[in-house]
């Protein structure tokens, strides 16, 4: 019986443990193999060139030959002209990363020979084509300790199916000595360094390219995002998932946000390239990182206010008749704060918001600090609109009624309803323009270098926002 305990104790222990060192992502990105194909259309390119480019070495030996004897030969100022990859397909591995298949490739080389047969000299030049040339290429995906995404080839094969040599020179019969000496080497001496370049390039080329990745965006000078991936990519059988923290912070002071992502599970769409799945914890830890920043304050004075509205307290003695009496004609200012962070939630009708606004107004008397008046507590229903441009998710936000209670008051009692109008006109005309304009900015998604996006999709679903869109690759000129 205290076995049985035991064993039960110890799976609760590992349930806890688990679900403590298990970390929702606030932010997916998933590439389709759409998405998979157009890059490694250019990645092709890319290794097509390298290939092209391979250096190799001088080749000497010796071989008998029956009734012959000892035959020795030098291949020197090899040149490959060209290295083609007509035939090439990336395909998922799950819980493993990419592979790449490359078939039917064929190159061009020439170079120099010479041969020397007991008094015999002879040399020419030679012309080689490398034929039905098959790559393997397995390719690890994983992430650093700063969270930036790593790829490494696993593995590689290559395979030559057919390697035809003509030869010039005085001896044809030279062909055949040469033809059996020579071919195997070429196989296995190009095999070899195909290889090699391709694990070279793998880190020279795609690897620093993959790190241009943002893991931190700085957005203005208070607040920045974690782009951070929280796990290694995970291939699946139709796309490959990345999954990343997802969260803004506080360039001043960053701090623990006091609540945690839920699970987001993006939707099985595979018609565009990428998908990004944005949760509502990122869009709460923007807000929850302003707060703390001291952005979410505004101060409203008569020189922002629409014309034709006096910002005093002669103005507001038709509602306070008080005021006139106690600070006779004294401009006013208005400070606007939010007591906590707002709270965003995302549902399939959109996003939407109830903020909470204090405004505190204030006299202005002549050398002295400005004396308060009263705090109205302010709430209303905010819907907002996304979009992507320029791979910047925009937003702008449209206020409905807005309701209000009086908090405190420094100059006697009055009715409150008599200040709608002109509290509207506050967080109409004032108020929602500058957030929308801040918006308009919008935030950076987390794109690699020189990716631009197109055909955006917007869709809402519960607790995330999925935005969809096609790549398009703007190459250095």
């Amino acid at each position: 019986m205290g076995v049985q305990k035991l064993a039960v104790a110890c799976r609760v222990l590992a349930l806890c443990l688990a679900t403590i060192g298990a970390t929702n992502p606030g932010f997916v990105v998933r590439i389709t193999q759409a998405g998979l194909d157009y890059a490694h259309q250019h990645g092709v390119r890319i290794l097509e060139k390298e290939l092209g480019q391979l250096k190799l070495q001088d080749i000497s030996g010796d071989f008998r030959v029956l009734r012959v004897g000892k035959v020795r030969y030098e291949i020197s100022r090899l040149q490959l002209h060209n290295f083609y990859l007509p035939h090439s397909h990336i395909s998922l591995v799950p819980k493993v990363g990419l592979q790449v298949s490359i078939s039917n490739a064929f190159a061009d080389l020439s170079g120099n020979w010479r041969v020397k047969i007991y008094f015999i000299r002879d040399h020419g030049s030679f012309d080689l084509k490398v034929e039905n040339v098959y790559i393997k290429i397995d390719l690890q995906l994983g992430s650093d300790p700063l969270g930036k995404p790593t790829i490494d080839t696993s593995a590689c094969s290559t395979r030559i199916a057919n390697i035809r040599i003509r030869f010039s020179g005085k001896f044809g019969w030279l062909y055949n000595l040469f033809h059996g000496a020579v071919e195997p080497r070429f196989k296995k001496i190009l095999e070899s360094q195909v290889c090699e370049l391709v694990a070279r390039s793998v880190s020279r080329e795609l690897q620093p390219y993959l790190r241009t990745l943002p893991v931190t965006a700085k957005i203005d000078a208070r607040a920045g995002i974690d782009y951070s991936l929280v796990a290694p990519p995970a291939a699946t059988a139709r796309s490959l998932d990345v999954d990343l923290k997802g969260e803004f912070f506080s360039l001043a002071h960053r701090s623990a946000v006091p609540f945690s992502p839920l699970p987001l599970a993006l939707p099985p769409d595979h018609s565009h390239m990428v998908y990004f799945g944005v949760s509502s914890y990122f869009f709460n830890t923007a807000a929850f990182a302003y707060h703390a920043a001291g952005a979410l304050v505004f101060n409203v004075t008569e020189a922002v206010i629409p014309e034709g509205i006096s910002l005093n307290t002669t103005t507001f003695s038709a509602f306070i008749p008080q005021l006139e009496r106690m600070y006779p004609n004294a401009p006013m200012t208005f400070r606007l704060s939010a007591p906590s962070a707002p709270f965003l939630s995302i549902g399939p009708q959109g996003l939407s918001l109830q903020p909470v606004v204090d405004v505190q107004a204030y006299a202005v008397l002549p050398s002295s600090e400005p004396v308060p008046l009263f705090l109205l507590s302010l709430t209303s229903n905010v819907s907002a609109v996304v979009d992507v441009r320029s791979g910047h998710i925009v937003g702008s936000l449209k206020v409905g009624r807005i309701k209000f209670t009086l908090k405190q008051s420094d100059v006697g009692t009055f009715q409150v309803r008599q200040l709608q109008s002109l509290v509207n006109t506050i967080a109409s005309s004032i108020l929602i323009p500058q957030l929308n304009e801040r918006l308009k900015e919008g935030f950076p998604l987390p794109l690699p270098d020189r990716i631009q996006l197109s055909k955006i999709l917007v869709r809402f679903h519960q607790n995330f926002l999925l935005l969809g869109a096609d790549v398009v690759y703007q190459p250095r000129e």
